[in-house]
């Protein structure tokens, strides 16, 4: 899947959170998930896909992340909860392999 996505991690449900952006999520979410993005994720084992949204543009899609970065907690909760009621795993239906 390659155009600019926002895409939200997390750790487990209601665990810790992580919102980034890219243009390449398969990818990204794999970089997350063998570490290779050193730092906050690998730190506390924030791989789990719970959320992405699509944009036309890569300044839409930093827009959006810079939006989400700055809500509540409770508000990034009830976004995810709002599609993925069961914090499912999401990057397994874009053909990686489970966790």
């Amino acid at each position: 899947m390659i155009e600019p996505c926002t895409y939200i991690l997390a750790s487990k449900p209601y665990g810790t959170i992580y919102i980034g952006v890219t243009a390449n999520l398969v990818a990204r979410v794999y970089q997350h998930r063998i570490n290779q993005v050193r730092g906050f994720t690998a730190r506390y084992r924030v791989h789990h896909l719970v959320r992405y949204e699509q944009f036309e543009t890569m300044p839409e899609a930093i827009a959006r992340e810079k939006q989400l970065k700055n809500w509540h907690r409770q508000w990034k909760i009830n976004l995810v909860e709002s599609d993925n009621p069961q914090w499912l795993d999401l990057a397994t239906g874009l053909g990686l392999p489970p966790l």
